[in-house]
């Protein structure tokens, strides 16, 4: 598998040809939170629900905007998704407080 072209905007910081799809949830991370329409569309046919669940509930790099959009989608309550736990919404408030 390989990411499309249009697509490695969003990988500014890392090398697109060193990306893991054995463990994707960086990617499906960096897309969903980063990426368009396009990008979203793209992990939702390349990767499992089961994949793209886990990293919405584990990473705690979503926007607390992004997060509850995709748990919306996705059906996860809110209280399972990391990035709004303690000490992850303080922090982001202390680094970022608006």
């Amino acid at each position: 598998m390989k990411i499309p072209k249009s697509l490695h905007k969003y990988f500014w910081d890392t090398d697109v040809d060193k990306l893991d799809f054995e463990r994707p949830y960086f990617i499906i991370n960096r897309l969903l939170e980063k990426g368009d329409i396009k990008a979203a569309k793209w992990v939702r046919k390349n990767f499992s629900e089961e994949k793209i669940i886990f990293t919405i509930k584990k990473y705690r790099d979503f926007s607390l905007q992004n997060a509850s959009f995709w748990g919306l989608i996705y059906k996860i309550p809110l209280n399972q998704i990391i990035c709004f736990h303690e000490p992850y919404r303080t922090i982001r408030r202390t680094l970022w407080p608006y």
